[in-house]
C-alpha cells in the first residue's frame, strides 16, 4: 500500500451508454491536487456542479450507488470507484455529460485501463489510512447479511455469496494484495442479474442500456425457451437469446469460475472508496449488497472522523478520547471556567459523553454557600455547553478558529444537588445542525443519578 497520494498524469476519455438510463455519456478524468479527493462533474449542467464521491452526498442505493448534491446526481458509479480505488488514486476529477457513467461490459475493466493508459502520478503529501484495530460488524438478520472487519497490516477482503440456483450455488473469493491482483482478478467481473429480473427492473425504468453484452444473465425459471421468449418480447429486446447448458443465457463464458461473486467483491471496493480513506483492514461479507456496503461505509467513516479528531487535538495518548491537553487545544475556555476534564467517547456530528471532577477547591463554592458547598446550576449548565462544544468539532471547518455562543436553552431542570466530591457525567446528543446553528439535548448524571437536563441551541461564528 502507497505512502504518498496519487492521480493521473493527464486526461483521458471514455464515451459509451449508461446502464440505467440509456443515455448517451462521455466520461473524463482528469488529474486533480493533493488532498482534494475524488469529484464527479455534470459538464451537462448549468455552471457545472461537482458532487463529491463520499457517504455524505449517497442518495440512493436500490439497483447502485447514486450520489447528490442539489440538483446534481450521478448513479451507478460503483464500477467507477472501484476503478478508482483498485488502483489506489486519491484525487480524480471526473467530468461526465450526462447522469451516469458509460457501462462498458459490466465491469471495472474498461475505467481501470483509460486509467492505466493516462498513467499515474504520485504527489507529494501523505496518503492517510483508516487503520482498524479492533473487530467492528454489520448484519442484516433478515436477508442473512453479516460483514465483519477485523484488524489487518494491509486490505483484504474475503467475500462469500449464497443463491440457491445450480448455475451460482455458493461462491467464495479472497484478495489477499490490490496491487498484485486487482487489475487482472477483479477489475474483469461483469455485472450479472436474474432473468427473473430483468422484466422487473424494465417496469422501474431501469437497465435501458443492459443486454446480454454488458452482463452476465442467469436463467432462474422453469419454463425454458418459452419464458427466455416472453420476456424478450415484452421488452422488445434485439438480442437473440436462448436457455444456456451453463444456466446463463446464451451460454456466455464466464470470465472467472467464480465471476459473480469476484463483481460482489469489486461492488465492495467501490463502495468503500466512500470513506473518503483506504482501510487497513481485512473484510469479510457474506451476502453483501449496496444497502448493506453503504451501512457499514457509514460505521467505518465515523470511526474514521473519531480516530482523526483524536490524534488531531490528543497530544498525549490515554484512556479517555480526549484529556484535558486534548481538551485545552479544542477549548477557549481557561481557569476557572474551563469545566470538563475528559471527554469519553466522541460519535462525530451524533453524540458526546465527557464528566467533570468536582472539588472543593472550585472558587466558587467560597461563596455558594459558606458551610453548605453546593455547585450553582448555571455552572452545571455550561459544563454541559462545554461538552457539546466538542461535538461541533466535526460539524465546522476550522474549529482552533470558532467560538460557541448560546442563542437558548429550553426545558432546564435541577433534579439534585451537587456537592464537592461528585463526578459529574454530560452525555449530549446532537438534534439539528444547520446554518451553523446547532440544538442538542443535554443530561448530566452524578453515577447514574440524573442531576440535571436541558435542550441547548447555539451557533458557531469565527474567532
Amino acid at each position: 500500500m502507497f505512502e504518498k497520494q496519487r492521480t493521473i498524469k493527464k486526461e483521458i476519455s471514455l464515451e459509451g451508454i449508461g446502464l440505467h438510463t440509456g443515455n448517451p455519456t462521455r466520461i473524463t478524468f482528469r488529474p486533480a491536487p493533493p488532498d482534494s479527493g475524488v469529484k464527479f462533474i455534470r459538464s451537462d449542467l448549468p455552471n457545472k456542479p461537482a458532487v463529491r464521491a463520499d457517504i455524505d452526498h449517497v442518495v440512493d442505493i436500490s439497483r447502485g450507488t447514486t450520489l447528490a448534491n442539489g440538483n446534481a446526481k450521478v448513479c451507478t458509479v460503483e464500477h467507477v470507484l472501484a476503478a478508482i480505488s483498485g488502483l489506489q488514486i486519491d484525487n480524480l476529477n471526473i467530468e461526465l455529460t450526462s447522469n451516469e457513467p458509460p457501462v462498458g461490459d459490466g465491469s471495472a475493466k474498461p475505467f481501470v485501463d483509460k486509467i492505466l493508459e493516462a498513467g499515474i502520478q504520485t504527489q507529494n503529501a501523505d496518503r492517510q489510512y483508516l487503520e482498524i484495530d479492533t473487530t467492528l460488524s454489520y448484519s442484516e438478520p433478515d436477508r442473512a447479511v453479516d460483514i465483519v472487519v477485523t484488524p489487518s497490516d494491509t486490505f483484504r477482503i474475503t467475500f462469500m455469496i449464497d443463491y440457491k440456483n445450480p448455475a451460482l450455488g455458493t461462491q467464495y473469493t479472497t484478495l489477499f494484495d490490490l496491487e498484485k491482483e486487482f487489475v487482472d482478478e477483479y477489475a474483469p467481473a461483469r455485472t450479472f442479474c436474474f432473468l427473473s429480473e430483468v422484466e422487473m427492473l424494465r417496469s422501474l425504468n431501469l437497465i435501458k442500456g443492459g443486454g446480454i453484452h454488458n452482463a452476465v444473465v442467469i436463467y432462474d425459471s422453469d419454463k425454458g425457451q418459452v419464458e427466455v421468449d416472453r420476456i424478450r418480447k415484452a421488452l422488445n429486446l434485439k438480442d437473440e437469446a436462448f436457455v444456456g447448458k451453463t444456466g446463463i443465457i446464451n451460454d456466455i463464458p464466464l470470465r472467472f469460475y467464480n465471476e459473480p461473486v469476484r463483481h460482489k467483491a469489486l461492488d465492495l471496493i467501490g463502495d468503500l472508496f466512500l470513506i473518503g480513506v483506504p482501510i487497513k483492514g481485512h473484510i469479510l461479507a457474506a451476502r453483501s449488497g449496496h444497502k448493506a456496503n453503504v451501512e457499514l461505509v457509514k460505521k467505518l467513516q465515523a470511526l474514521y472522523r473519531k480516530k482523526k479528531l483524536a490524534s488531531r487535538f490528543q497530544k498525549i495518548r490515554s484512556e479517555p478520547f480526549l484529556d484535558i491537553n486534548g481538551i485545552m487545544n479544542i477549548m477557549p475556555h481557561r481557569y476557572p471556567f474551563l469545566l470538563i476534564d475528559r471527554v469519553l467517547e466522541l460519535e462525530p456530528l451524533k453524540r458526546v459523553t465527557a464528566i467533570k471532577n468536582v472539588s472543593i477547591n472550585e472558587p466558587y463554592f467560597q461563596g455558594h454557600f459558606p458551610g453548605y458547598p453546593v455547585m450553582p446550576g448555571v455552572l452545571i449548565i455550561e459544563a454541559m455547553a462545554q461538552a457539546g462544544g466538542v461535538l461541533l468539532l466535526e460539524a465546522v471547518k476550522d474549529p482552533e478558529n470558532k467560538l460557541v455562543f448560546f442563542l437558548s436553552i429550553d426545558k432546564v431542570k435541577f433534579r439534585k444537588q451537587v456537592i464537592p466530591g461528585d463526578t459529574l457525567r454530560f452525555e449530549l446528543e446532537m438534534l439539528m445542525f444547520r446554518r451553523n446553528t446547532c440544538k442538542m439535548r443535554g443530561k448530566t448524571y452524578c453515577d447514574d443519578t440524573l442531576v440535571a437536563e436541558a435542550d441547548l441551541m447555539a451557533v458557531v461564528k469565527d474567532k
